[in-house]
């Protein structure tokens, strides 16, 4: 094994001499200089570049000059939502969703949403070169697989340029970024035109062409990525903006501190966020005052029937209950508009496992949102509290939505930011668990879930708002009371075992020296 490494460090090593003294000097401005970089620095870019030509360091320097130039070309580097026209992502024609059953992701071409226009061609590839750029960029070059969704497709969706556009990323610029393509229920008039795509493919990629139906098709992709139409059970629906549901990318503010506006934040709402010993303070403090705030909430609640529907509370207290994590709420995280002003929510993230888990959150919006913490690890048998909070002048929105990861850590690997950032680079997709939460904005003044106002801990403030807070930080406190109080009961009741066990063999131990005695 370390042998190989070596050979394949010599190898990432004589592909950039090479590069430098062949390629470098007579081309430098085909390329746009920060990819020549990233070639000096990413030993994982070099290295796919080599396994897709098979080691054979010629070909694989072939392969770099072409594709840094049509990266140049295409201006692969600078494309982003701003620079290409909103019809081209309204079409629904190209995008990201799911994964299959490998843990790959899916990268969907809806081929009747397709039409031949010369005119429109370029945009069209490169919406394909950003969509790849973007998920390279995100996943760290995690291969793809494929989807060309050709139900209810003809003739006139035919255009074979642009297949060939799509097929020739993935085998001349994107290095071993492919794993398979999904071709689903192609029309018996198309097959000519297929076969001239295997041409393309050639010999080594021929074998990743997978043609399918309704009927087979759940062989790769299982039925919770596919849409009904090919016998799943995806209820997803593309709609932009803004980027489709699971573009979820980093908040603002990972774990750092809170600078300029927000510094005048209460010392309650941090210390939610990294000490369990504040918080057990807290519970001692507003037991005592549990039973009053119950009593005024019910009362409250009963003259504020007419303003927010009793499913909405339910809802604030439900949990869901994954492999790894219980999350709190189970389903949406409710923000204030504007008038209300409600700008913050709480998650509850508890770990149900025997290891560490670590965990990332992301979103949709990471302009909009902080997230504290956003990237850290649970201990075993422990809860921890996320604050997530609107910056600035900021509104929530319907569309946003957000992403919690997590996946159990070795005991021996630490917890550290640079453990964390190694361990997310290295975790399979299949060890991940992911859950799924939406925005939902209220528009009267009572919150419906974990929301947190900057006086929560402000007895004297006595609105139904505060109290409905109150309420829920108690019920939070209170479980994780009643969890350590288990745990103690249990460690107790193992005492008892164990004592009366002692007991039991030191009469017999008696009985058998007296027994020997007479």
């Amino acid at each position: 094994m370390a042998e190989q490494r070596q050979d394949k460090a010599a190898l990432i090593s004589e592909t950039r001499r090479r590069f430098e003294a062949e390629y470098l000097p007579d081309k430098s401005d085909k390329y746009d200089s920060r990819d020549v970089e990233r070639l000096q620095q990413d030993d994982k870019w070099v290295e796919n570049y080599l396994i897709w030509r098979h080691d054979v360091v010629d070909d694989t320097l072939k392969m770099i000059d072409e594709s840094f130039q049509w990266r140049k070309e295409y201006t692969v580097n600078d494309l982003s939502e701003s620079v290409l026209p909103k019809w081209l992502f309204e079409i629904g024609a190209l995008f990201l969703h799911g994964y299959d059953k490998e843990g790959y992701k899916l990268f969907w071409f809806k081929v009747k949403h397709h039409t031949r226009d010369p005119k429109q061609q370029l945009e069209k590839k490169k919406l394909v070169a950003f969509w790849l750029e973007h998920y390279a960029k995100r996943d760290h070059g995690k291969p793809l697989t494929v989807v060309f969704d050709m139900a209810e497709t003809g003739i006139s969706h035919i255009d074979l340029d642009f297949v060939r556009f799509i097929v020739n990323c993935f085998t001349d610029y994107y290095p071993n970024f492919l794993t398979k393509i999904v071709i689903f229920e192609m029309p018996w008039i198309m097959n000519a035109a297929f076969k001239i795509v295997k041409g393309w493919l050639g010999p080594d990629a021929i074998s990743m062409l997978k043609f399918t139906n309704k009927s087979d098709v759940q062989e790769y992709i299982s039925g919770e990525y596919l849409p009904p139409h090919m016998g799943g059970t995806d209820s997803f629906k593309y709609s932009y903006p803004p980027l489709v549901d699971d573009d979820f990318q980093t908040p603002l503010c990972e774990n750092g501190p809170i600078t300029s506006e927000d510094e005048h934040e209460s010392k309650e709402e941090i210390d939610a966020d990294t000490k369990e010993a504040g918080e057990m303070n807290e519970a001692q403090n507003l037991n005592q005052k549990k039973m009053n705030s119950v009593e005024q909430i019910s009362k409250s609640e009963e003259t504020d029937k007419t303003e927010v529907k009793p499913k909405n509370a339910k809802k604030a207290l439900t949990t869901f209950k994954g492999p790894l994590l219980h999350i709190s709420p189970a389903e949406e995280l409710y923000f204030g508009s504007k008038e209300t002003g409600e700008k913050k929510c709480l998650i509850v993230l508890t770990n149900v496992t025997k290891n560490v888990v670590a965990f990332k959150v992301r979103t949709t919006a990471p302009e909009k949102y902080r997230v504290k913490p956003s990237n850290s690890s649970c201990e075993p048998g422990t809860s921890l509290d996320i604050i997530v909070s609107l910056h600035g002048g900021f509104a929530a929105s319907l569309q946003d939505r957000f992403l919690i990861m997590a996946a159990e850590m070795d005991q021996s690997s630490g917890a550290g930011v640079p453990e964390l950032t190694q361990f997310w680079k290295e975790v399979p997709r299949t060890k991940v668990m992911e859950h799924r939460l939406r925005c939902h904005v209220i528009e009267s003044s009572k919150p419906s879930s974990l929301t947190l106002k900057d006086n929560t801990f402000n007895i004297p403030a006595k609105t139904n708002e505060d109290l409905h807070i109150q309420l829920t930080h108690l019920l939070q406190i209170n479980r994780r009371v009643e969890e350590q109080m288990n745990r103690c009961l249990w460690f107790q009741q193992l005492s008892v075992v164990l004592s009366l066990l002692s007991v039991t063999v030191a009469a017999f131990c008696f009985y058998l020296a007296y027994a020997q005695r007479s």
